[in-house]
């Protein structure tokens, strides 16, 4: 009998015999080993061992009786607690306890180190399938030192086994308690309290987009990453350039609070202390850091052929990088392609506490507030849970609610993941949840409206649909998407688009960067409070347009990155002066005007002494994201251009911040919104590479309407003649001069007989927003079908 086996001798095929954990494990050192990729070494105890283990003094008799009781009605916690106790009673046998020493003391010796501290995990024999996940179900034991401490952590790796958690997934996925088998693993441990640690994924958690590695990090060990106790580090990194040295693949960089850190005790076990000051606002991992681990997390992906969970450790006294376990994902690659669920709220009501979105739905139900779980008769069916953090302990619960709420953990917290394989959608790292929602609180919690997760008051309508992504038909006319929010970019993925047709910097800049570019240019022009929260949102950037630049190129390559290498047509801002003013410090920089609509906005702002550093900073974060991002499927789109000559200006503008057309492949295209758009259309297609139709401002200035006016509503119509006629003399001028015409309005996604006539009219592509996509994909096929 082999009851102790090498991870150098073990592959992905032994997961039979050693777990799918240590399986893996095996698997990285032999298959991945030579390409780079680190893992520390060890050893595992093989299903054998336990089985022998089990034919001791009746303990699988023993075991086997408790499952009858637990069949039987028996509670779940008094029949667990029986099963551990009768395992950690039982001493291991003699050979087994031999084999397991002396692989320890081989361990220590090619290590060059007495008594080494080693990791003890748990890997049960149906663990990390591609159906099922178990992880977390077992325990883990770190800085375990010595050889009684080695066997002791053995045997509470036998028990664990029959943790209440345990016990209760197994029933759930159909598992025979008796049929599994547990090995333990023993692995040199990687001194990641001195440094950082944490784990990535080789798709978007929440959507599956799998264009993306998406890491989280956290000072010291890894287990306060995967329990939730803290808010890590986010850093999503994009595939596709990865292999390109010369490009930037990270595309967005969220950093997390990280009060909390895991350290080594005193007593050979682990503690958790607060972080200081410094490593609560600074990066866990650097750019060089951050490749590295994604580019293992491809590698691994491409030699498992399927996406990937992981988890990672950084030696503090080395400085190198490590992985420390791989196994399949188990969630998003689970779901169906061919239908895509949306949610979207109808309703309003007030927003009582804001977190990270886990999931895309959308729950209802009483607050239930707990400090620790509770028996399955004190959780009522259907309460939406919240806690400071959950742990496996918490999953029962789990199952009965209708969403989840916790005041700590990122998106790769324990909480997430369950919640994500359960299907309830989850707000966690809300901060204040348990302070804020009250026991007995109807209160409605909402994943449906991109990154961010919001907790509102009362029971907010909500309408859930259904799209058969299959049904949709194929059209000549190109359907792609209006996006703005970063966020919820990815979102959208499987839908079958063209690309985008819009993408508003605007709202990049309002949410995300929310201060005004030009205070970041001249900060002695702001108030003293103005200045005190720029300063705080710029904290950590020597150079505070950085933090301008950084945070629009994030933003536009995350939704140019969800499309490639379909084309983004990426909108210049288009703020009103009195929108601009609301950012922070922008009140010094803005003009009070009479009507902003048809003031000092759009192109006119680009070349003007008030505005042209601020535009210069814009031209930098979209050079920035084509060139060093890699994102080229970036289209620049000009907006409220009046005459061609202001168009010179601004193209001469974009040229001297190294934003020129036709350098590395830009295209630039102008928004046709005014009526000299349309006149003068010859002449600005030799100046631009296509027009983008915004029938809002185009049908308001054309017909004299103000589009905000309640009074002249009756008169706002995009199918008036003049508007018609003015749309079918662009698309025949623009394509007697090979341009491309777009249409990005709302109208096509309310309107099949608009959708008709752009159709006719030979319009190149329209744009909606996404909810409206596959309507408005039928609306065109049908109008191709009949011209």
């Amino acid at each position: 009998m082999r009851r102790v086996i090498r991870f150098r001798d073990l592959g992905r095929e032994d997961v039979g015999l050693v777990g799918g954990k240590n399986a893996s494990l095996g698997e990285l050192i032999n298959g991945l080993g030579p390409a780079g990729v680190r893992v520390p070494d060890g050893f595992a105890t093989t299903a054998d061992a336990y089985r022998e283990l089990l034919d001791t003094g009746g303990l699988r008799e023993r075991i086997a009786e408790q499952v009858e009781r637990l069949h039987g009605g028996v509670p779940l916690p008094e029949v667990g607690a029986a099963i551990r106790s009768a395992v950690l009673a039982t001493a291991l046998p003699a050979p087994l306890a031999r084999d397991v020493l002396a692989a320890y003391g081989q361990l220590a010796h090619e290590a060059g180190r007495e008594d080494p501290d080693v990791a003890v995990r748990s890997s049960a024999t149906a663990e990390d399938l591609p159906e099922a996940s178990f992880a977390g179900q077992q325990e883990t034991f770190l800085n375990v030192r010595g050889a009684d401490a080695l066997l002791d952590a053995c045997r509470r790796c036998y028990a664990s086994l029959f943790t209440h958690r345990a016990i209760d997934y197994r029933e759930r996925m159909g598992f025979d308690h008796l049929s599994l088998a547990l090995s333990v693993g023993v692995q040199l441990m990687v001194r990641s309290d001195l440094a950082g640690a944490g784990v990535a994924f080789t798709l978007d958690t929440e959507t599956g987009f799998p264009g993306v590695v998406v890491i989280s990090a956290a000072w010291g060990l890894g287990e306060t990453v995967v329990s939730g106790q803290v808010d890590p580090d986010e850093y999503t990194v994009f595939k596709p350039v990865l292999k390109d040295h010369h490009l930037d693949p990270v595309v967005q960089v969220q950093l997390g609070a990280k009060r909390r850190k895991a350290v080594y005790g005193e007593d050979g076990s682990t503690a958790t202390v607060d972080t200081d000051e410094d490593e609560r606002i600074r990066a866990v991992l650097g750019q060089g850091d951050i490749r590295t681990l994604a580019e293992w997390a491809v590698a691994v992906e491409e030699h498992y052929g399927c996406p990937m969970d992981l988890e990672w450790a950084k030696d503090g006294i080395s400085g190198q990088l490590f992985l420390v376990q791989a196994r399949p994902e188990t969630v998003q690659s689970r779901r169906h392609g061919e239908v895509l669920h949306r949610f979207r709220l109808t309703g309003t009501g007030e927003r009582l506490v804001d977190g990270i979105a886990v999931g895309e739905a959308v729950g209802a139900g009483p607050v239930c507030a707990l400090a620790e779980p509770v028996g399955l008769e004190r959780f009522p069916q259907g309460a939406v849970l919240v806690t400071e953090i959950t742990d496996p302990d918490w999953e029962p619960l789990m199952k009965r609610a209708a969403a989840i709420v916790t005041d700590h953990g990122g998106r790769t917290s324990h909480a997430a993941i369950v919640s994500r394989e359960l299907g309830v959608p989850a707000v966690v790292g809300a901060g204040s949840a348990t302070g804020v929602l009250t026991d007995g609180r109807e209160v409605t919690v909402s994943c449906a409206e991109g990154a961010e997760g919001h907790v509102y008051a009362g029971r907010v309508a909500y309408e859930a649909t259904e799209t058969d992504l299959g049904s949709l038909p194929a059209t000549r006319t190109k359907v792609m998407l209006n996006l703005a929010d970063p966020g919820a970019a990815f979102r959208w993925w499987r839908l079958p688009a063209d690309g985008v047709g819009l993408a508003r910097t605007e709202f990049v800049v309002a949410h995300q960067v929310r201060v005004h570019p030009m205070a970041l240019v001249h900060p002695e022009r702001l108030s003293a409070e103005d200045r005190r929260l720029a300063d705080e949102l710029t904290y950590g950037y020597p150079d505070r347009t950085d933090y301008f630049v950084d945070g629009l190129a994030h933003g536009v390559a995350r939704i140019a990155a969800s499309r490639w290498p379909d084309p983004v047509v990426v909108r210049t801002s288009d703020f009103k002066t009195n929108e601009y003013a609301r950012l922070v410090g922008g009140a010094p920089f803005e003009p009070t005007e009479a009507n902003p609509m048809i003031g000092w906005r759009g192109a006119s702002r680009y070349y003007d002494p008030g505005y042209r550093e601020g535009f210069a900073l814009e031209c930098q974060a979209l050079r920035r994201a084509r060139d060093e991002l890699g994102l080229t499927n970036v289209v620049v789109m000009i907006p409220f251009c009046r005459t061609p000559q202001e168009a010179d200006r601004v193209l001469a503008v974009m040229g001297d911040n190294g934003l020129a057309r036709g350098t590395n492949g830009l295209r630039v295209y102008v928004m046709a919104e005014i009526p000299a758009n349309i006149l003068l259309a010859e002449q600005f297609a030799e100046r631009f590479d296509g027009f983008s139709i915004g029938s809002n401002d185009l049908t308001q200035l054309t017909l004299g309407v103000d589009r905000d006016s309640g009074l002249l509503a009756h008169l706002f119509d995009e199918r008036d003649p003049a508007v018609t006629r003015s749309i079918e003399s662009l698309i025949a001028t623009a394509h007697a001069a090979d341009r491309h015409v777009g249409l990005c309005g709302q109208r096509p996604s309310n309107d099949p007989d608009f959708t008709r006539f752009l159709v006719q009219a030979g319009i190149d592509s329209i744009s909606v927003t996404p909810d409206s996509f596959a309507a408005v994909k039928h609306s065109v096929a049908s109008a191709e079908a009949a011209s």
